[in-house]
């Protein structure tokens, strides 16, 4: 099975006590890769983010239509804590080395059947913070285009369809809902 080359695929049988306190047999595929870091770059002076586009095979072949995926930059823990971790990647995908950082909260991206964490950070960042040019990991198969996008048009970009990955979507709206950009939202009046 080629999932043993890279990460474990489990079939499992377990017994489950339901919310009735009936018990009953299951079993259930997990998809094990490790747990992994994301993180949104924002500068309030500019009013931006900075993303990375990149091919994503799987979701080319899902259908979408060219494969580019607008993205934050994130990777896999490999062994390091969250933090040491979103600062490599942001180093290798985006260029920039971060000062401090916010972790926003933590998920389950797809919890019916892949076990990894993901957890969610966000850091300011201005121009001379891009100390290289990014773009990932050669020897890893990463050819990342940074794209630095207002934050308006990230907003947009997710009602069009143009940003479509989950983590990306869910910074983006933290940061205008409750992150460095909630002041720029008009508030709703209650009915």
């Amino acid at each position: 099975m080629t999932s043993d080359g890279w990460h474990v695929l489990r079939r499992t049988a377990f017994d489950y006590r339901d919310r009735r306190g009936n018990w009953a047999r299951q079993e259930r595929e997990t998809y094990d890769r490790g747990n992994g870091a994301v993180i949104l770059l924002y500068s309030t002076e500019r009013q931006s983010v900075l993303v990375g586009r990149q091919f994503r095979y799987p979701a080319y072949v899902n259908d979408h239509p060219d494969g580019m995926l607008i993205e934050c930059a994130a990777g896999l823990l490999e062994g390091d804590d969250p933090e040491a971790a979103i600062r490599r990647e942001v180093q290798e995908e985006l260029g920039v080395t971060v000062g401090s950082v916010t972790r926003v909260f933590e998920s389950y991206m797809s919890p019916g059947s892949v076990t990894e964490r993901l957890h969610f950070f966000a850091a300011p960042f201005a121009p001379p913070d891009r100390e290289t040019d990014g773009g990932g990991l050669v020897e890893e198969g990463e050819d990342i285009e940074v794209l630095e996008i207002s934050i308006d048009d990230a907003h947009s970009m997710i009602r069009t369809g143009e940003i479509t990955d989950g983590k990306t979507i869910m910074l983006i709206q933290w940061a205008l809902l409750d992150g460095p950009f909630r002041a720029l939202q008009t508030p709703v009046p209650p009915p």
